[in-house]
């Protein structure tokens, strides 16, 4: 077994125009001070990564490197969420997917999921310039606007919609491959990969890609009402990447999973600070220890109560206190007897 690495941070929620939170230098000495060790880099936004760079010189990948490490910190991934929403989204997100991409790719899908591969296949070689093992996305919809199978969906929608999800990321996949990187993906509501059995069908549609793989956030499982503990049973083998998020829910007489189109405040399932929310985190690192998940464990703060300076100050030790040092013997090795072939056949009566 392996001792996960720990803590890290996702920076997207906590980046901003005021210091320290408008620039890489000022926002790494914050959380450094804080106990973080690692920090997830969102590489949509020039304030902590030119992407392009990293992927073309391996001298900024160095220096990129070694600035966050006189602090005392590492990458601990790349992530690019909302860059691979884009890779396929339905056209009724349009209007609102447009921000996410540059300007001057807007109005024009083609563009924007043109725009977007470029820019996972330039995460994928700044990812192997930086030393990095893999990469936390999206996978991105088509069929989500028809999750509930009402009106009754037309024969094959489904497979239409992955076949095409598949045959885009296809190419992504194997510049990753070509770089030695794995591509986790946040299995997350909104995008066509939420859960296990749409990520078995997407993996299946991509003829088992090794590549494919997952970045465990349980806070979506408990708003889904999925086992989260049987899944790292089912799916170990391919997770790659871990975000440390809690959430709750709570049902009543007037809402349940979909939650009534409320606010985030006012939802039976909501995401919720570390150790707020009903999220079994002890149960959730043993498994991970036990399956040799030997990654980052990184904190996605998003809570809707909660600052997030407090959120982000309470996460370190929330993590660190939950990281297990793996044992190196067997708690009973002091009543060891020491035996051989010949010995265990005398103890059996052979």
């Amino acid at each position: 077994m392996k001792t996960i690495k720990g803590p890290g941070i996702f920076l997207a929620q906590f980046l901003g125009d005021e210091a320290p939170f408008n620039s890489l230098d000022t926002i790494a000495d914050y959380m450094a001070g804080l106990g973080y060790k690692g920090l997830q880099l969102p590489t949509w936004d020039p304030r902590v990564i030119d992407v392009k760079q990293a992927a073309e010189s391996q001298t900024y990948a160095d220096e990129l490197k070694g600035k966050l490490a006189d602090k005392g910190l590492q990458i601990t991934e790349l992530a690019s969420h909302i860059i691979g929403q884009l890779v396929a989204s339905h056209p009724v997100y349009d209007e609102m997917y447009d921000n996410f991409a540059v300007p001057e790719v807007r109005k024009n899908p083609k563009a924007r999921a043109e725009w977007a591969t470029q820019h996972l296949k330039y995460v994928a070689q700044a990812s192997r310039r930086l030393g990095l093992k893999a990469s936390a996305s999206f996978t991105g919809a088509l069929a989500w606007p028809f999750l509930y199978p009402w009106p009754q969906r037309p024969a094959g929608l489904v497979e239409t919609a992955f076949k095409e999800l598949a045959a885009r990321w296809k190419p992504i996949l194997d510049v990753y491959d070509e770089n030695g990187v794995d591509v986790a993906y946040e299995l997350h509501p909104g995008e066509d990969v939420f859960d296990g059995s749409t990520f078995e069908m997407f993996v299946d549609y991509l003829g088992g890609h090794t590549r494919a793989n997952i970045n465990y956030d349980p806070s979506h499982f408990v708003l889904q009402q999925l086992d989260y503990l049987q899944f790292i049973d089912l799916y170990h083998d391919r997770i790659k990447a871990f975000h440390v998020k809690d959430a709750e829910f709570n049902p009543s007489g007037k809402q349940g999973v979909y939650s009534g189109f409320a606010g985030w405040a006012d939802r039976a399932g909501r995401f919720r600070s570390l150790g707020d929310g009903q999220v079994d985190f002890g149960a959730i690192f043993s498994k991970l220890s036990q399956y040799d998940y030997d990654s980052w464990a990184v904190l996605e703060w998003e809570c809707c109560i909660k600052s997030p300076v407090q959120g982000a100050a309470e996460g370190a030790p929330f993590i660190e206190s939950h990281i297990i040092e793996v044992t190196t013997k067997a708690f009973d090795d002091f009543a060891g007897t020491g035996a051989d072939e010949a010995f265990n056949r005398k103890v059996l009566g052979l």
